[in-house]
């Protein structure tokens, strides 16, 4: 099922899609915290980088029902179904970068 996108209004008139704040294609890792719509409430997700997210509350909505990503703080991304997590900037990645991705030549 193909959802519509949302859209983030800012002070200055530009719209920017809901979905930019949403992480997808992660792995559990870490104990099950509980549960939330019937998804286990992982401590930690991975995503395909490798960089960890810890689980930190639950997406606050809008009175339409929409994800309030003005309240989302810097670093934090929501994960369905409507999960926060903070990326570990501490945390190094937990697999190494694929050869030529991400390397900087002078």
């Amino acid at each position: 099922m193909k959802s519509h996108p949302t859209w983030l209004t800012s002070g200055v008139g530009h719209r920017v899609p809901t979905e930019y704040f949403v992480l997808a294609n992660l792995r559990e890792q870490g104990t099950i915290i509980g549960q939330l719509a019937g998804h286990p409430i992982a401590d930690t997700v991975v995503d395909a980088s490798g960089l960890q997210y810890h689980f930190v509350g639950v997406a606050p909505r809008d009175r339409t029902g929409r994800f309030d990503v003005e309240a989302l703080r810097a670093g934090e991304w929501i994960v369905q179904p409507g999960l926060v997590y903070e990326v570990d900037r501490k945390a190094s990645p937990s697999k190494p970068p694929r050869r030529g991705r991400g390397l900087h030549r002078s």
